[in-house]
């Protein structure tokens, strides 16, 4: 019989500005009136067509929901709202804080080695454990960071980046590596702030990682961008490189590689990936460019 687990994710409240999926109303028509709730779209019926405005909102109060037994086929980790109504973390959690900090979803936390992921093809686009052929699928060696996505991005797939050998984008959203002392929890909310960009290529496809560390880190204030990092967590960026590169190794496929020099990219150019593929998300839930089997509920 599947389980289910609820306990808290998020964070505190804290105000931004955003692209919300929620009705526009002209200044001329009046607005119906929302309670305290967060203001998300629980609808569970796709519709032809969504409206966007920037409307500063609260961070989420969000609860997690474990349905199943972990490392198991059919695990999976709800988010839901306040009122208990199921969301989608990829579509649904602000990416933007305010003054440069963004939302940060844990998938896989630091130091194990089970291969979370997004279902973004799944109804709410719950996390889940990945497959191949039918089973569970694990790194080969614990991964030392926490990892997971930023919200509201997308890699467009049908986008050649010319600054990285023209490769197309991997279909997903923005993964991001915390390089903070914590161990996080799947499904776990954290505020970060960039420091530093990735330009991994695999099997041809661009897959950004965004170094960033937790606002709750020690450490958060001495570091600001790329060189901090080699200064208070030094050889940090040449390991997450090396490992993100030689972990398919094992499993008999080649090694990664890395676009722009094989170097970390500035905080500068990690917040211009974050605000391209912010852009190009808002072009995918507006559906301006093909959806595919991505679920956008």
């Amino acid at each position: 019989m599947a389980t289910a687990r609820v306990m808290s994710a998020a964070t505190n409240t804290t105000a931004s500005c955003l692209l919300l999926k929620r009705p526009f109303f002209s200044l001329n028509q009046k607005a119906p009136s929302f309670n305290n709730n967060l203001r998300f779209n629980t609808t569970t019926k796709r519709v032809s067509k969504r409206l966007f405005s920037c409307k500063s909102i609260y961070n989420p109060d969000v609860q997690i929901k474990e349905e199943g037994q972990p490392e198991t086929l059919d695990y999976r980790v709800y988010f839901l709202d306040n009122s208990g109504k199921k969301v989608s973390p990829w579509h649904d959690i602000p990416l933007h804080l305010g003054d440069g900090a963004f939302n940060f979803v844990v998938e896989i936390p630091k130091e194990s080695s089970a291969k979370m992921e997004l279902a973004t093809d799944e109804q709410f686009t719950p996390i889940k454990q990945d497959t191949k052929k039918g089973k569970l699928r694990y790194y080969p060696y614990n991964i030392n960071w926490n990892y997971g996505l930023l919200p509201q991005t997308w890699e467009d797939p049908s986008f050649a980046n010319a600054e990285v050998e023209g490769a197309f984008g991997d279909n997903d959203p923005v993964d991001v590596v915390e390089i903070g002392e914590r161990r996080g929890k799947i499904g776990e909310i954290l505020k970060v702030k960039p420091l530093a960009a990735l330009a991994m290529i695999d099997e041809g496809e661009l897959d950004w990682k965004i170094v960033a560390i937790s606002l709750d880190d020690p450490r958060a204030s001495l570091v600001n961008d790329v060189d901090d990092v080699e200064k208070h967590f030094p050889g940090t960026l040449t390991a997450i490189r090396d490992w993100f590169r030689d972990y398919k190794i094992p499993d008999g496929k080649p090694a990664n590689r890395f676009g722009l020099g094989n170097k970390a990219a500035s905080k500068d150019y990690a917040l211009k990936v974050i605000t391209e593929t912010n852009e190009s998300w808002a072009k995918l839930v507006k559906r301006s460019i093909p959806a595919g089997e991505l679920s956008l509920v």
